[in-house]
Protein backbone atom coordinates (compact mmCIF):
# COMPACT_ATOMS: atom_id res chain seq x y z
CA UNK A 1 0.00 0.00 0.00
CA UNK A 2 2.90 2.04 0.37
CA UNK A 3 4.31 1.82 -2.79
CA UNK A 4 1.26 2.41 -4.38
CA UNK A 5 0.49 5.47 -1.90
CA UNK A 6 4.13 6.64 -3.21
CA UNK A 7 3.27 6.07 -7.05
CA UNK A 8 0.12 8.19 -6.59
CA UNK A 9 1.91 11.04 -5.53
CA UNK A 10 4.69 10.65 -7.83
CA UNK A 11 2.17 11.10 -10.26
CA UNK A 12 -0.13 13.78 -9.21
CA UNK A 13 0.35 17.12 -11.07
CA UNK A 14 2.32 19.49 -8.78
CA UNK A 15 -0.55 21.99 -9.44
CA UNK A 16 -2.69 19.43 -7.45
CA UNK A 17 -0.42 19.65 -5.00
CA UNK A 18 -0.70 23.43 -4.73
CA UNK A 19 -4.50 23.04 -4.45
CA UNK A 20 -4.08 20.53 -1.56
CA UNK A 21 -1.04 22.92 0.57
CA UNK A 22 -3.92 25.80 0.03
CA UNK A 23 -6.94 23.37 1.70
CA UNK A 24 -4.74 22.57 4.33
CA UNK A 25 -3.74 26.22 4.91
CA UNK A 26 -7.16 27.32 4.92
CA UNK A 27 -8.58 24.90 7.41
CA UNK A 28 -5.73 25.84 9.61
CA UNK A 29 -7.31 29.28 9.32
CA UNK A 30 -10.79 28.54 9.63
CA UNK A 31 -9.44 26.36 13.36
CA UNK A 32 -7.91 29.66 14.39
CA UNK A 33 -11.09 31.83 13.48
CA UNK A 34 -13.26 29.41 15.90
CA UNK A 35 -10.91 29.47 18.64
CA UNK A 36 -10.70 33.08 18.09
CA UNK A 37 -14.74 32.82 18.22
CA UNK A 38 -15.05 31.21 21.40
CA UNK A 39 -12.33 33.38 23.58
CA UNK A 40 -14.50 36.07 22.25
CA UNK A 41 -17.70 34.53 23.48
CA UNK A 42 -16.16 33.54 26.79
CA UNK A 43 -14.51 36.84 27.47
CA UNK A 44 -18.11 38.68 26.94
CA UNK A 45 -19.72 35.85 29.24
CA UNK A 46 -17.34 37.81 31.82
CA UNK A 47 -19.16 40.34 33.91
CA UNK A 48 -16.09 42.51 34.67
CA UNK A 49 -14.73 42.51 31.19
CA UNK A 50 -18.89 43.69 30.01
CA UNK A 51 -18.48 46.54 32.83
CA UNK A 52 -15.28 47.87 31.25
CA UNK A 53 -16.67 47.44 27.93
CA UNK A 54 -20.04 49.24 28.71
CA UNK A 55 -18.04 51.89 30.43
CA UNK A 56 -15.94 52.40 27.26
CA UNK A 57 -18.48 52.89 24.93
CA UNK A 58 -20.38 55.05 27.43
CA UNK A 59 -17.37 57.20 27.22
CA UNK A 60 -17.67 57.40 23.53
CA UNK A 61 -21.11 58.20 23.47
CA UNK A 62 -21.50 61.53 21.63
CA UNK A 63 -17.71 61.89 21.27
CA UNK A 64 -17.07 62.44 17.30
CA UNK A 65 -15.35 60.42 15.73
CA UNK A 66 -11.02 60.38 15.69
CA UNK A 67 -11.40 61.76 11.66
CA UNK A 68 -11.90 65.32 12.33
CA UNK A 69 -9.37 65.51 14.75
CA UNK A 70 -6.97 64.25 12.73
CA UNK A 71 -7.28 66.56 9.80
CA UNK A 72 -5.17 69.54 9.02
CA UNK A 73 -6.71 73.63 10.74
CA UNK A 74 -6.97 74.68 7.05
CA UNK A 75 -9.51 72.10 6.43
CA UNK A 76 -11.16 72.23 10.11
CA UNK A 77 -11.29 76.10 9.13
CA UNK A 78 -13.83 74.88 5.42
CA UNK A 79 -15.60 72.57 7.68
CA UNK A 80 -17.11 75.26 10.60
CA UNK A 81 -17.74 77.67 7.22
CA UNK A 82 -19.98 74.33 5.84
CA UNK A 83 -21.38 74.44 9.02
CA UNK A 84 -22.39 78.20 9.29
CA UNK A 85 -23.87 77.61 5.77
CA UNK A 86 -25.46 75.19 7.14
CA UNK A 87 -27.50 77.22 9.84
CA UNK A 88 -28.47 79.46 7.50
CA UNK A 89 -30.24 76.52 5.75
CA UNK A 90 -31.75 75.74 9.06
CA UNK A 91 -32.37 79.64 9.24
CA UNK A 92 -34.57 79.43 5.48
CA UNK A 93 -36.20 76.35 6.14
CA UNK A 94 -37.41 77.72 8.91
CA UNK A 95 -39.03 80.79 6.62
CA UNK A 96 -40.23 77.96 4.41
CA UNK A 97 -42.49 76.30 6.97
CA UNK A 98 -43.76 79.77 8.02
CA UNK A 99 -44.74 80.24 4.48
CA UNK A 100 -46.40 76.24 4.64
CA UNK A 101 -48.27 77.63 7.69
CA UNK A 102 -49.65 80.52 5.68
CA UNK A 103 -50.79 77.99 2.95
CA UNK A 104 -52.14 75.96 5.66
CA UNK A 105 -54.68 79.12 6.74
CA UNK A 106 -55.38 79.86 3.15
CA UNK A 107 -56.80 76.32 1.97
CA UNK A 108 -58.38 75.90 5.60
CA UNK A 109 -60.86 78.26 3.90
CA UNK A 110 -61.41 76.36 1.36
CA UNK A 111 -61.97 73.28 2.80
CA UNK A 112 -64.51 74.66 5.51
CA UNK A 113 -67.76 74.99 3.47
CA UNK A 114 -67.36 71.38 3.02
CA UNK A 115 -66.56 70.58 6.85
CA UNK A 116 -69.32 72.82 7.93
CA UNK A 117 -71.94 70.60 5.70
CA UNK A 118 -70.16 67.51 7.11
CA UNK A 119 -71.34 68.60 10.40
CA UNK A 120 -74.61 69.77 9.26
CA UNK A 121 -75.65 66.39 7.79
CA UNK A 122 -74.11 64.55 11.02
CA UNK A 123 -76.21 66.71 13.29
CA UNK A 124 -79.07 66.64 10.76
CA UNK A 125 -79.55 69.93 10.03
CA UNK A 126 -78.83 69.07 6.59
CA UNK A 127 -80.54 66.09 4.72
CA UNK A 128 -78.63 65.48 1.43
CA UNK A 129 -79.65 64.69 -2.13
CA UNK A 130 -80.00 61.65 -3.42
CA UNK A 131 -77.13 62.79 -6.00
CA UNK A 132 -75.12 63.44 -2.96
CA UNK A 133 -76.05 60.14 -1.81
CA UNK A 134 -74.62 58.31 -4.59
CA UNK A 135 -71.87 56.36 -4.13
CA UNK A 136 -69.83 54.75 -6.86
CA UNK A 137 -68.82 51.24 -5.27
CA UNK A 138 -65.28 49.96 -6.91
CA UNK A 139 -66.10 47.80 -10.04
CA UNK A 140 -65.71 44.07 -8.00
CA UNK A 141 -68.63 45.61 -5.49
CA UNK A 142 -70.90 46.23 -8.04
CA UNK A 143 -74.07 44.60 -8.07
CA UNK A 144 -76.67 43.64 -10.61
CA UNK A 145 -79.73 46.08 -10.93
CA UNK A 146 -82.00 43.00 -9.25
CA UNK A 147 -79.36 42.82 -6.11
CA UNK A 148 -79.59 45.97 -5.80
CA UNK A 149 -83.59 46.71 -5.48
CA UNK A 150 -83.49 43.24 -3.14
CA UNK A 151 -81.38 45.18 -0.75
CA UNK A 152 -82.55 48.39 -0.92
CA UNK A 153 -86.19 46.70 -0.41
CA UNK A 154 -84.12 45.19 2.91
CA UNK A 155 -83.23 48.30 3.78
CA UNK A 156 -86.51 50.27 3.37
CA UNK A 157 -88.14 46.97 5.39
CA UNK A 158 -85.37 47.58 8.62
CA UNK A 159 -85.85 51.46 8.55
CA UNK A 160 -89.45 50.58 8.82
CA UNK A 161 -89.00 48.17 11.85
CA UNK A 162 -87.17 51.16 13.50
CA UNK A 163 -87.06 54.53 14.60
CA UNK A 164 -85.62 57.27 12.06
CA UNK A 165 -82.40 58.55 13.35
CA UNK A 166 -81.59 62.18 12.79
CA UNK A 167 -78.17 62.78 10.49
CA UNK A 168 -75.46 60.17 12.17
CA UNK A 169 -75.66 59.19 15.44
CA UNK A 170 -72.40 59.20 17.26
CA UNK A 171 -70.66 60.18 14.59
CA UNK A 172 -67.66 61.25 16.80
CA UNK A 173 -67.89 59.24 19.46
CA UNK A 174 -67.48 56.16 16.97
CA UNK A 175 -64.27 57.94 15.35
CA UNK A 176 -62.65 58.20 18.89
CA UNK A 177 -63.45 54.82 19.40
CA UNK A 178 -61.70 53.30 16.38
CA UNK A 179 -58.92 55.10 16.96
CA UNK A 180 -56.43 53.68 19.36
CA UNK A 181 -54.63 57.26 20.04
CA UNK A 182 -58.00 58.05 21.12
CA UNK A 183 -59.81 55.40 22.36
CA UNK A 184 -56.96 54.90 24.80
CA UNK A 185 -58.23 58.13 26.53
CA UNK A 186 -61.38 57.68 26.74
CA UNK A 187 -62.97 56.24 29.58
CA UNK A 188 -66.42 54.61 30.15
CA UNK A 189 -68.15 57.61 31.82
CA UNK A 190 -66.68 59.69 28.71
CA UNK A 191 -68.82 58.43 26.28
CA UNK A 192 -72.69 59.56 27.43
CA UNK A 193 -71.22 63.28 26.71
CA UNK A 194 -69.11 62.46 23.61
CA UNK A 195 -72.56 61.09 21.71
CA UNK A 196 -73.23 65.21 22.25
CA UNK A 197 -70.31 66.33 19.72
CA UNK A 198 -71.13 67.54 16.90
CA UNK A 199 -67.92 68.88 15.18
CA UNK A 200 -64.63 69.43 15.51
CA UNK A 201 -63.00 72.39 13.48
CA UNK A 202 -59.20 73.47 13.61
CA UNK A 203 -58.56 77.42 13.28
CA UNK A 204 -54.98 78.67 12.47
CA UNK A 205 -53.86 82.02 14.18
CA UNK A 206 -54.13 84.99 12.21
CA UNK A 207 -52.02 86.74 9.69
CA UNK A 208 -49.03 88.39 11.23
CA UNK A 209 -49.48 86.79 14.51
CA UNK A 210 -46.93 83.75 16.07
CA UNK A 211 -48.12 80.37 14.76
CA UNK A 212 -50.51 78.70 16.56
CA UNK A 213 -53.50 76.43 15.78
CA UNK A 214 -57.13 76.00 18.19
CA UNK A 215 -59.15 72.96 18.11
CA UNK A 216 -62.67 73.85 18.28
CA UNK A 217 -64.59 71.28 20.65
CA UNK A 218 -68.44 71.77 19.50
CA UNK A 219 -71.71 70.05 21.74
CA UNK A 220 -74.98 70.51 21.57
CA UNK A 221 -76.77 70.84 24.66
CA UNK A 222 -76.59 68.33 27.69
CA UNK A 223 -76.72 68.17 30.97
CA UNK A 224 -72.70 67.60 31.91
CA UNK A 225 -71.77 71.01 30.94
CA UNK A 226 -73.11 74.30 30.18
CA UNK A 227 -70.13 75.06 27.25
CA UNK A 228 -71.45 75.05 23.67
CA UNK A 229 -67.47 74.76 22.38
CA UNK A 230 -64.51 73.50 23.89
CA UNK A 231 -61.18 74.68 22.75
CA UNK A 232 -57.40 73.61 22.77
CA UNK A 233 -54.84 76.27 21.47
CA UNK A 234 -51.04 75.03 20.31
CA UNK A 235 -48.75 77.34 20.11
CA UNK A 236 -45.53 76.65 17.83
CA UNK A 237 -42.56 77.84 16.95
CA UNK A 238 -40.79 77.91 13.57
CA UNK A 239 -37.06 78.42 14.21
CA UNK A 240 -33.87 76.80 15.08
CA UNK A 241 -32.66 76.72 18.65
CA UNK A 242 -29.78 78.83 18.97
CA UNK A 243 -27.87 77.07 21.09
CA UNK A 244 -28.74 73.60 18.89
CA UNK A 245 -29.41 75.08 15.44
CA UNK A 246 -29.20 71.68 13.54
CA UNK A 247 -32.00 69.94 15.32
CA UNK A 248 -34.41 71.70 13.41
CA UNK A 249 -36.53 69.24 11.76
CA UNK A 250 -39.71 72.15 11.09
CA UNK A 251 -42.49 73.66 13.43
CA UNK A 252 -42.85 72.47 16.54
CA UNK A 253 -45.26 72.73 20.08
CA UNK A 254 -43.88 74.52 22.34
CA UNK A 255 -46.75 74.71 24.93
CA UNK A 256 -50.48 74.36 25.25
CA UNK A 257 -53.41 75.89 26.85
CA UNK A 258 -56.94 74.54 27.38
CA UNK A 259 -60.02 75.83 28.35
CA UNK A 260 -62.66 75.80 31.95
CA UNK A 261 -65.19 73.51 31.84
CA UNK A 262 -68.59 74.67 33.48
CA UNK A 263 -69.38 71.31 34.99
CA UNK A 264 -73.35 70.76 35.88
CA UNK A 265 -73.06 70.19 39.60
CA UNK A 266 -72.51 66.00 40.15
CA UNK A 267 -71.38 65.80 36.66
CA UNK A 268 -67.64 66.40 36.71
CA UNK A 269 -66.01 62.81 35.35
CA UNK A 270 -62.48 64.33 35.52
CA UNK A 271 -62.74 64.34 39.48
CA UNK A 272 -64.73 61.45 42.24
CA UNK A 273 -65.00 61.11 45.69
CA UNK A 274 -63.63 58.31 47.68
CA UNK A 275 -64.49 57.48 51.17
CA UNK A 276 -61.64 56.74 53.40
CA UNK A 277 -61.51 55.72 56.78
CA UNK A 278 -58.80 57.77 59.50
CA UNK A 279 -58.15 56.38 63.11
CA UNK A 280 -57.84 58.66 65.96
CA UNK A 281 -53.80 57.89 67.50
CA UNK A 282 -55.02 58.86 71.08
CA UNK A 283 -58.71 57.61 71.44
CA UNK A 284 -58.47 54.91 69.15
CA UNK A 285 -62.15 55.52 67.63
CA UNK A 286 -62.90 55.62 63.62
CA UNK A 287 -64.29 57.83 61.09
CA UNK A 288 -65.15 58.05 57.58
CA UNK A 289 -64.00 60.84 55.74
CA UNK A 290 -65.07 62.01 52.03
CA UNK A 291 -62.48 63.04 49.47
CA UNK A 292 -62.36 64.28 46.07
CA UNK A 293 -59.11 63.06 44.02
CA UNK A 294 -58.84 63.71 40.08
CA UNK A 295 -60.13 60.71 37.73
CA UNK A 296 -59.24 59.59 34.04
CA UNK A 297 -61.52 60.63 31.43
CA UNK A 298 -61.05 61.80 28.14
CA UNK A 299 -62.35 65.59 29.38
CA UNK A 300 -58.49 66.05 31.30
CA UNK A 301 -56.90 66.61 27.70
CA UNK A 302 -58.66 70.35 28.53
CA UNK A 303 -56.24 71.06 31.12
CA UNK A 304 -52.54 70.27 30.69
CA UNK A 305 -50.01 70.74 32.22
CA UNK A 306 -49.08 74.47 32.57
CA UNK A 307 -45.17 75.32 31.04
CA UNK A 308 -43.33 77.33 33.93
CA UNK A 309 -41.31 80.49 32.11
CA UNK A 310 -38.31 78.48 32.41
CA UNK A 311 -39.73 75.67 30.28
CA UNK A 312 -38.41 73.12 33.12
CA UNK A 313 -40.56 70.36 33.52
CA UNK A 314 -40.94 67.12 36.16
CA UNK A 315 -40.79 63.89 34.07
CA UNK A 316 -44.35 63.23 34.51
CA UNK A 317 -45.59 66.61 32.97
CA UNK A 318 -42.78 65.98 30.15
CA UNK A 319 -44.70 62.52 29.47
CA UNK A 320 -48.20 63.98 29.71
CA UNK A 321 -47.07 66.93 27.08
CA UNK A 322 -45.35 65.22 24.90
CA UNK A 323 -48.22 62.72 24.24
CA UNK A 324 -50.57 65.82 24.32
CA UNK A 325 -48.82 67.27 21.41
CA UNK A 326 -49.04 63.98 19.25
CA UNK A 327 -52.73 63.97 19.90
CA UNK A 328 -53.21 67.33 19.19
CA UNK A 329 -51.13 67.60 16.10
CA UNK A 330 -53.13 63.90 14.87
CA UNK A 331 -56.33 65.23 15.37
CA UNK A 332 -55.60 68.52 13.09
CA UNK A 333 -54.00 66.34 10.76
CA UNK A 334 -55.84 63.22 9.91
CA UNK A 335 -58.83 63.02 12.10
CA UNK A 336 -60.37 66.80 10.66
CA UNK A 337 -59.52 66.51 7.48
CA UNK A 338 -60.60 62.87 7.32
CA UNK A 339 -63.26 62.07 10.01
CA UNK A 340 -65.96 59.69 7.57
CA UNK A 341 -63.04 57.47 7.36
CA UNK A 342 -62.20 57.07 10.60
CA UNK A 343 -65.63 56.67 11.35
CA UNK A 344 -65.89 53.79 8.31
CA UNK A 345 -62.84 52.54 9.49
CA UNK A 346 -61.02 52.81 6.09
CA UNK A 347 -58.28 55.38 7.20
CA UNK A 348 -57.56 53.19 10.29
CA UNK A 349 -57.10 50.04 7.36
CA UNK A 350 -54.69 52.13 5.57
CA UNK A 351 -52.85 52.96 8.98
CA UNK A 352 -52.52 49.26 9.81
CA UNK A 353 -51.10 48.61 6.18
CA UNK A 354 -48.42 50.86 6.65
CA UNK A 355 -47.59 49.45 9.63
CA UNK A 356 -47.86 45.96 8.40
CA UNK A 357 -45.51 46.71 5.60
CA UNK A 358 -42.86 47.74 8.27
CA UNK A 359 -43.25 44.77 10.25
CA UNK A 360 -42.92 42.36 7.52
CA UNK A 361 -39.39 44.12 6.04
CA UNK A 362 -38.71 43.84 9.84
CA UNK A 363 -39.31 40.32 9.84
CA UNK A 364 -37.47 39.59 6.57
CA UNK A 365 -34.24 41.13 8.02
CA UNK A 366 -34.48 38.52 11.11
CA UNK A 367 -35.15 35.88 9.04
CA UNK A 368 -32.10 36.68 6.73
CA UNK A 369 -30.30 37.31 10.03
CA UNK A 370 -31.24 33.73 11.44
CA UNK A 371 -30.60 32.13 7.84
CA UNK A 372 -27.07 33.59 8.24
CA UNK A 373 -26.27 32.75 11.19
CA UNK A 374 -27.49 28.90 10.73
CA UNK A 375 -25.57 28.53 7.63
CA UNK A 376 -22.31 29.90 9.93
CA UNK A 377 -20.53 26.47 10.48
CA UNK A 378 -19.65 27.42 13.61
CA UNK A 379 -22.61 28.63 15.02
CA UNK A 380 -23.90 26.91 17.90
CA UNK A 381 -27.71 28.17 19.11
CA UNK A 382 -26.87 27.64 23.01
CA UNK A 383 -24.43 30.03 22.66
Amino acid sequence: MADIDNKDQAEMDPADMEDVEEVEEEETGEDENSKARQLTVQMMQNPQILAALQERLDGLNGSPSGYMESLPKVVKRRVNALKNLQVKCAHIEAKFYEEVHELERKYAALYQPLFDKRSDIVKAAYEPTDEECEWKADEEEELTDEMKEKAKLEEEKKDEEKEDPKGIPEFWLTVFKNVDLLSDMLQEHDEPILKHLQDIKVKFSDPGQPMSFTLEFHFEPNDFFTNTVLTKTYKMRSEPDENDPFSFDGPEIMSCTGCTIDWTKGKNVTLKTIKKKQKHKGRGTVRTVTKTVPNDSFFNFFTPPEVPENGELDEDSEAILAADFEIGHFIRERIVPRAVLYFTGEAIEDDDDDYDEEGEEADDEEGEEEADEENDPDYDPKV
